[in-house]
Order: C-alpha cells, then structure tokens, then sequence
C-alpha cells in the first residue's frame, strides 16, 4: 500500500491513503490520525490500512483527487533520522574533495549520522537558504522506517522491521561542511531540513525490485529540468538497509518511526567514478561528485553548486514507467529576515 499525509494546518497532518496510480486518496483518520501513530500500532492497525488500500483500488471507498502539493513529508517530522552511508563510492569523491582519505574501514564498517528529525521540509516546499556562498546541494536518497527495533538486533531482525520504504533530498551545505567536521563533532548547521517523496511504499508495492535490502531500480534526479542522475540504487550500494540498521541499533533501540536512509546514491563506471549522462554514465545524484571529476579530471570543479532559482526534481519509476513515490521537487529561494 501507499500511505500519505496531507497538509491540514497541524504540524503532522491527516492521513491517507493513496492508489497505485497516485491518483486518488481517501481518508484514513477514522482508523488512526498520523503515520507515525499508525507505527506505534503497525501489527495491529496495517491490516485495516491495506484492507482500505485494496477498497480504494476498486472503487468502493469515498475518494478525492491526490496532489502532491498537497502533501507533507510523509511524516513531517520523527523521532528518529540517521542517514548512512551505503554508497561508499560517494563517500570516497566526496572525501577526496575536502582533501581527506578514505579509511579503509569505511568499506566494512558503515558510516552514519544523525540529523535533524524535528522538521522536515513538504516534498514541494522550497529550499530556503540565507547564502549561496554556503554550498547548497541536493542528496537524492532512498530511505526506509521501520518499527521497534531491539538493541543490538541482528541483520535479520533489522529487515523484519522495515516498513515502508521512501525518496529523501538529503540537503546538504557543501561550504559549511569542512570546517564543522573540523571541530571533530560531526554536521549540524551544515545539514539542514530535509525533504521526503510525497508518499511511502509498504516493500511489497517494489515487486521484486526489492530483495528485502535493496531497491533495485533507477533513482532520476533532473536538476533545472535537464537530466543529472540515473544511478541504479540497487548497484555499488555496499550495505544493504538490513545492515544499516543493525548497525544502528548496535548500541541502542530504535523506536517505531524511525528513519534510515542510503546516503547519496552513486555508481561507479567501469572501475572509475562515473559519467554524466551526456557522456553515456548514468550521472550523479548530488553536486558534489560531478565537481569531484571535474577535479580529477581538468584540476578544479566548474559547476557551482545550487543557486537561488534553482531546482531540483527526484523520482523513481517503476519497469513500466510509473511513478512508484512521487516526485520531490523542490527551488531553492533566498530567505528574507520577514520569514522567521
């Protein structure tokens, strides 16, 4: 099933439910309010979620037009977001950029960070930013939440507690990175708000383009309308959401609504770094890797990161060509003192 939340004018919104085709919704309040308290209860109350999911299918449930304009995040905020790393060819480009080496442990042993979960941007919403000087970059991601997990669940008990997979612009600010790294404690500032497809996917709506790890299928990623990235989230992903888990949970639980992400997605080309898509690769999913060859290969980046006006547009379909999430797509603008 598909499961939304709707702007109402409360900070967590109205529950829905949304057909295969993202067309349509129906109201899901009457059974539970939020997506996150539908998480609190999930054995109890998905049941009832996909049994709705199914009436809506046939048409034998009130519905109404769905907007992705509509839409929050679908939750607008959460417990819990940490973001790995699981691409590690990214990790690498964008190490090599700040002049840092890659430890070889990065390859066995996952690398995550917790961000900010206490707002998140609507799918739509603008990228409100005070300063281009401060490097602002999208991070197409997949991510998932999952239910209750123990302390120091394996890897097996980590993917029975996924439960619904979704996109993430992982917004990143390239300029503020390296000096706040630098004290030694990690992103704060440089690590904004970020946004979420506008619907989440129970695993069983991929098909068998999930394997119960991997999301097996192009993540499109078009930046002012041209293409930028078509990287294949199931490929050079070297742990899969199971072992991201897992390792999160290593020293604490995670509670029900907890979100995980991939980290940026990114492929390889023939052993090297990769192409854009003008040139026959499958591009990039944020602009720091292309800056990243353009380094390597002519001695300094020479496209500059986003600019007010900007947009950026992250998508997934399905074999046929249907929109499986949604699309977040998303300008940034300049902030002015009178928003807050």
């Amino acid at each position: 099933m598909k499961l939304a939340t709707l702007k109402n004018g409360s900070r967590d919104g109205r529950l829905v439910v949304v057909s295969r085709d993202l067309t349509r919704c129906t109201d899901a309040s009457f059974l539970v309010s939020t997506l996150q308290a539908a998480l609190d209860d999930w054995v109890r109350i998905s049941p009832h979620l996909a049994a709705l999911a199914e009436s809506l299918e046939h048409g034998s449930v009130p519905s109404e037009r769905f907007h992705e304009h509509d839409a929050h995040s679908p939750l607008p905020r959460a417990y819990q977001w940490a973001d790995g790393s699981a691409y590690v060819n990214h990790v690498e480009l964008v190490r090599k950029a700040r002049g840092a080496a890659l430890p070889e442990s990065f390859w066995t042993d996952p690398l995550i960070y917790q961000g900010g979960s206490d707002s998140f941007l609507a799918p739509r919403d603008p990228i409100v930013m005070a300063d281009e000087a401060w490097g602002i970059d999208m991070e197409g991601e997949v991510a998932v939440i999952v239910d209750d997990v123990s302390a120091g669940a394996s890897v097996d008990e980590a993917r029975a507690a996924i439960r619904l997979i979704m996109l993430v612009n992982d917004v990143s600010l390239r300029g503020l990175i390296p000096a706040e790294l630098g004290k030694g404690f990690g992103f704060f500032q440089s690590k904004p708000s970020s946004a979420f497809s506008p619907v989440a996917v129970t695993p069983d709506e991929l098909g068998d383009a999930w394997d119960g790890g991997k999301v097996s299928l192009p993540l499109i990623v078009d930046y002012n309308g041209k293409p930028f990235g078509k990287a294949e989230a199931g490929v050079d992903m070297t742990f899969d959401f199971p072992t991201l888990v897992a390792h999160a949970a290593k020293s604490r639980p995670l509670a029900a609504g907890s979100i995980i992400g991939s980290g940026t997605v990114s492929n390889k080309l023939d052993g090297g770094p990769g192409k854009p898509i003008a040139e026959g690769g499958v591009g990039y999913s944020c602009i720091a890797e292309i800056r990243m060859i353009e380094t390597i290969e002519g001695g300094k980046p020479q496209t500059p990161f986003m600019r007010f006006g900007d947009t950026v547009r992250i998508e997934m379909k399905d074999r046929e060509g249907h929109s499986i999430f949604g699309a977040i797509e998303q300008t940034v603008e300049k902030h002015s003192p009178a928003e807050g």
